[in-house]
Order: structure tokens, then sequence, then C-alpha cells
């Protein structure tokens, strides 16, 4: 028996931004490797301004 993998916060976040560009049927589909470089550079920068948007802990 295999165990479920909990997806991490980042994980939670790109498959969010996928959603939200439209490319969910694309990945689960045909996997992320499926995406384009420009899709996929657009998914990294909308991850990177909203890391830098969140409050940090101080």
């Amino acid at each position: 028996m295999t165990k479920k993998k909990t997806p991490t916060p980042e994980e939670l976040m790109k498959y969010e931004i996928a959603n939200e560009l439209g490319l969910t049927d694309k990945i689960l589909k045909s996997g992320w490797k499926s995406l384009t470089a420009k899709e996929s550079g657009r998914i990294g920068g909308i991850m990177r301004r909203r890391k830098r948007e969140e409050p940090q802990p101080k």
C-alpha cells in the first residue's frame, strides 16, 4: 500500500496559480512537463511575487 504524499504549501500555491491561468486540464492530462517554458515561467513568477507579498515572521 502506498502512502499519499501531503502537498506542501508551495505545491498548493502552484496548483492554485495553474488553475487561475486555466492550465489545470493540461497538467492533469499530460503532466507538468507538458507546459511550455512561457507557462512554467508565468507560474513561477506569480509564485515569487506572492511569496514576497506574504508577511514575514519576526
